[in-house]
């Protein structure tokens, strides 16, 4: 096991560790996402995210193939949820386990980032009064 990526229901962060562990790996690095209780000085009920999932899933497997090659990975976890998800609630989890720290800790911020700005998943924010889609919906 090198790579899980996935689509989602819910996030379960206790298996991550397990997931990237490698006895090759000194560093692992993980990053989770979740909601928040306020934007804009707004009260957050909710988010609620969508996907074309095949097209999301091929995006996040060319970004695992890239962070893998680069920094000389051991395995990648990259996890998104879809659904409704209340405050407090894990919506991300993406990590990486390598030989030396940095090398995880610079591809996990890659992996994040790089997800948020080339994945199709879209965010709608659901406050008490109002609901707004964060990124242009399909």
């Amino acid at each position: 096991m090198k790579k899980i990526i996935e689509i989602v229901e819910s996030i379960d962060t206790a298996k991550v560790y397990t997931e990237l562990n490698d006895a090759k790996s000194g560093g692992i690095c993980v990053f989770v996402g979740t909601v928040r209780e306020f934007t804009n000085q707004e009260e957050v009920v909710s988010l609620e995210f969508e996907t074309y999932k095949t097209m999301a899933l091929k995006e996040m497997e060319k970004i695992a193939n890239t962070a893998i090659e680069k920094w000389k990975l051991n395995k990648v976890v990259m996890r998104h949820a879809v659904g409704e998800k209340g405050v407090a609630e894990p919506v991300v989890v993406v990590g990486a386990s390598s030989a030396h720290r940095n090398a995880c800790f610079e591809a996990c911020r890659y992996l994040i980032d790089t997800l948020k700005e080339t994945v199709p998943i879209w965010k709608k924010e659901k406050f008490k009064n109002k609901s707004v889609w964060v990124s242009a919906h399909p």
